[in-house]
């Protein structure tokens, strides 16, 4: 169980960059977040969570069936993902914050992948909150000089 990554999955980068060629931007992990959700949209208040079928226990999938052999071991196991996920998604919920999850077999159809990127582009849109201040940019005499070896160099010649 070593080798069972919790970040970039082949099902959470392939939502990754369905959602970035949708146009969307996001950001990844955030700690700060109960349950530590995958993607987050931080002005939309909108957290995506993807879970794999057999870890979190999908309803009604093929790929979330339990183990032949060891159940006293993967039962209790398999049976506390879902309930800590389900705490995680309440807490998420009562502080303000949408809760997406999108499940590893809906990733690995194209279908329902876009249909999952719609969801979560339409709900991003909605919760998006504009303030004025955040469209205002100063002139662009007032902007700094770009960093970096070059920029300063090329700044100072000026």
């Amino acid at each position: 169980m070593a080798r069972v990554k919790s970040k970039d999955t082949k099902p959470e980068l392939r939502l990754r960059r369905a959602l970035h060629a949708a146009g969307l931007r996001y950001r990844l992990q955030a700690k700060e977040l109960p349950g530590r959700p995958d993607v987050v949209f931080r002005r939309a208040k909108l957290a995506v969570f993807v879970h794999g079928c057999f870890w979190h226990r999908h309803p009604e999938c093929e790929h979330a069936r339990m183990p032949k052999s060891r159940l006293d071991f993967w039962k209790p196991k398999l049976t506390a993902n879902a309930e800590r996920d389900a705490r995680q998604r309440s807490e998420l919920e009562d502080t303000g914050w949408t809760v997406v999850t999108v499940w590893e077999c809906e990733v690995r159809n194209d279908a329902a992948l876009s249909r999952a990127v719609e969801l979560i582009k339409s709900l991003a849109g909605k919760r998006r909150r504009k303030s004025p201040a955040a469209t205002h940019h100063p002139p662009s005499a007032a902007r700094r000089p770009p960093r970096g070896r070059r920029g300063r160099a090329a700044a100072r010649r000026r």
